[in-house]
């Protein structure tokens, strides 16, 4: 490489890439920023960029949102820029040879996990749901295999007891846009080797999908805890209280063994816990708490404020949605 400064094309869509493309932008030179197709967001469904791209805009950067990956038609564009790598986080497709050998070092991944652990498209999810106690951030040449690439840089984190997969990806975000800072210019300048990745070690982050937000209380109150956390902010969790469907968006885990009755009965309407008034509810094992939980068309409360609006019962049952038009209707 050249002393000028490098060429980079950067390919990303949802807020967890915006600090890598500040990154990236910081240094070299980025030629093109590849994002998703603008998509309806929210209650309105009003059409909205995606955050990579609008931040792309704001730096003044050029964007491109190609609906075909396989028509030759980008890669022939990343090879006229003679780009020295392309930077991907989260870009949400899959790409094609020609597009991953354009650039002249070919293609970084930006990937939240410890690979080979959660190769795939949820790994930030899948680590909080599994209850792993860490994860963190790979740098991997990128291969046409799903995370299959060498690493050539990675740095773990702490999973918090608490933490959400939201939360998680936030911190996500800031580690892997420090881990470029800090990597990338050596792995450009060829003294960073990449390392094969351990295939006995494999586990897979499946895409989620709407039907993963039904809680199965016969599990393990860690589990559904942990559960619950994974599926935050989306899909979310939830059960059903006597023919609603009930969102859950915070618990605690109340007791991690013994058997207290019948899994999903409300062993309490409102419990004292260390994290706050809690609806207690009976597990396979253990029991857990419910801190903040939604009915339909209402607002996020607490158990205090929806025994205010809707009296409990003692004994009354939580059971899993009853089909998945449940899940589907959020």
């Amino acid at each position: 490489m050249t002393s000028a400064r490098p060429r980079f094309a950067f390919f990303g869509t949802p807020e967890i890439g915006v600090l890598s493309l500040e990154a990236i932008h910081a240094l070299g030179e980025i030629a093109l920023v590849v994002a998703q197709p603008d998509r309806p967001r929210g209650r309105g469904q009003k059409v909205e960029p995606p955050p990579v791209k609008a931040r792309a805009l704001e730096l003044g950067l050029p964007v491109t949102q190609p609906t075909k990956l396989k028509d030759g038609a980008l890669a022939a564009q990343l090879k006229a820029l003679a780009l020295d790598a392309a930077v991907v986080i989260a870009y949400g497709r899959i790409l094609p040879k020609d597009v991953l050998s354009a650039p002249r070092r070919g293609c970084v991944n930006v990937h939240a996990s410890l690979l080979p652990r959660w190769r795939g498209a949820a790994p930030i999810q899948w680590a909080v749901a599994s209850g792993d106690a860490e994860t963190g951030v790979c740098l991997m040449e990128m291969d046409v295999g799903l995370d299959t690439g060498p690493v050539f840089a990675r740095e773990a984190m702490a999973i918090g007891a608490s933490e959400t997969a939201g939360e998680l990806a936030t911190r996500i975000g800031s580690l892997g846009a420090s881990l470029l800072r800090d990597a990338l210019p050596g792995w450009l300048r060829g003294e960073r080797a990449a390392e094969p990745q351990d295939p006995e070690h494999v586990t897979l982050a499946r895409m989620l999908a709407k039907r993963d937000a039904a809680l199965d209380f016969t599990r393990s109150a860690q589990a559904i805890h942990d559960w619950a956390r994974g599926m935050n902010p989306w899909p979310g969790a939830e059960a059903q209280l006597e023919g609603e469907r009930l969102k859950i968006h915070r618990t605690v885990v109340i007791e991690r063994d013994g058997t207290h009755g019948a899994p999903g009965t409300v062993l309490s309407t409102l419990a004292s816990t260390v994290a706050g008034p809690a609806m207690v509810i009976a597990c396979g094992q253990g029991t857990l708490g419910l801190l903040e939980v939604q009915l339909p068309g209402k607002r996020r409360m607490t158990p205090s404020e929806l025994l205010a609006g809707r009296p409990i019962a003692t004994g009354t049952m939580l059971t899993p949605p009853s089909d998945e038009r449940a899940a589907e209707s959020r």
